[in-house]
């Protein structure tokens, strides 16, 4: 009985032991997870206010990366495709509608989607601008299959997230793994709009990145400080049995 009571003992000491021990390791991982997130914010928020440089060409896809290049503001010079507009379902400020990708063929004929903005349900967006033109905005990496509740339907041509590669099949054509967010002053809203359409809306890009990394990791080392004060607690009451 003696033996069991021991073993007993040593197990629950163990058990303990592992727990403190995995509850510091995840503090400490969540607060490495905050130094991380911090410098991103840090980055990001210089590349959105940094000058514009020129997009990754052709050559440059493969090297891309979401690290070093996601919400770059660069720029590209050459002409939208007419009547290829796509409809991406969104929700913003603005309530919900559709963001309106457009490809635009570059000076080194190259391809890559610009998100012309924004427009609400029920109208129409208005025709890109003809002609050669540059656009300005933030580079945003492709958003693959669909929405968290929603798969693309390519076949019905219903959209539910930027997937840049699928579109490109749909259009039978070759682009980049990356499209433009185009940004606000970029817009040409003196061009009469016939009834019931509407000019997309830019420089909606929303650079928000949560972080509760501090939160969780006060959490973990909460429920460390909490195995130890049973294992007091334990400890204690064995004396005093004794």
């Amino acid at each position: 009985m003696l033996k069991r009571q021991t073993m007993t003992k040593l197990g629950f000491a163990t058990f303990g032991l592992i727990a403190f021990i995995g509850f510091i390791a995840l503090g400490n991982w969540q607060l490495e997870r905050r130094t991380w997130k911090l410098d991103l914010i840090q980055r990001v928020e210089q590349r959105v206010h940094a000058q514009a440089g020129a997009a990754p060409k052709h050559e440059d896809w493969a090297n891309i990366t979401k690290a070093r290049d996601e919400y770059r503001k660069v720029f590209l010079t050459g002409s939208y495709a007419p009547d290829q507009d796509t409809l991406v379902v969104a929700a913003t400020e603005h309530g919900s509608g559709y963001w309106v990708l457009t490809p635009f063929k570059t000076q080194d004929n190259s391809v890559v989607y610009i998100n012309r903005g924004f427009i609400t349900q029920g109208v129409k967006a208005s025709s890109p601008p003809a002609g050669q033109q540059q656009v300005i905005g933030l580079l945003r990496l492709s958003e693959p299959k669909g929405s968290v509740l929603r798969d693309n339907d390519p076949s019905a041509d219903r959209w539910y997230s930027r997937d840049t590669q699928a579109l490109a099949t749909k259009h039978n054509i070759v682009a980049a793994p990356f499209f433009i967010d185009i940004e606000k002053s970029a817009l040409d809203n003196s061009r009469p709009l016939g009834e019931n359409q509407q000019h997309p809306i830019g420089g909606l890009t929303i650079i928000n990145f949560h972080n509760s990394h501090l939160v969780y990791a006060i959490t973990w080392y909460g429920l460390a400080a909490m195995v130890v004060v049973a294992g007091l607690i334990v400890i204690r009451e064995e004396r005093g049995k004794s």
